[in-house]
């Protein structure tokens, strides 16, 4: 039964909490990671190379908040600072062979969490809520 209360971005926001917290939860039984870490290995991942900052800017946290997560994973031997060319004050982020099976671990807790969410979604209904949800980040992106 859906409340008057709910809107688009309280259901989202409430989703998101949701799938965060189950996904947390799972991390936690199968890897040492904790989630902004996971989170940080994930975006490294999608865009090896970059410098530090757009990575903050990525996941939304403060370049200091994510440099104390970069200095936990570069210490357990998963992410590696290199010098950028472009600007030696700068560093750029790449990932090391051994972060391949924490990323596995983190496709098979996500995977695990999106069935449970979707469970119940027909495949077109997956198909469309995938779609809208990417449409209407696409939209907010070129406007933002």
């Amino acid at each position: 039964m859906q409340q008057q209360e709910d809107s688009l971005g309280f259901l989202i926001a409430d989703v998101y909490r949701l799938l965060r917290r189950a996904f947390q939860k799972r991390l936690e039984a199968s890897s040492a990671l904790t989630l902004a870490q996971a989170q940080t290995l994930v975006y490294i991942s999608r865009n090896q190379g970059v410098r530090q900052v757009v990575i903050a800017d990525m996941l939304d946290v403060q370049p200091i908040t994510l440099a104390r997560s970069i200095d936990q994973l570069a210490a357990a031997g998963l992410v590696e600072r290199r010098p950028d060319p472009a600007d030696r004050r700068a560093h750029l982020l790449h990932l090391t062979p051994e972060a391949a099976p924490q990323l596995a671990a983190i496709r098979d807790v996500g995977a695990a969490i999106s069935a449970e969410a979707l469970q119940g979604l027909t495949k077109d209904q997956v198909g469309t809520v995938l779609l809208a949800l990417g449409q209407m980040r696409d939209q907010l992106t070129v406007r933002g």
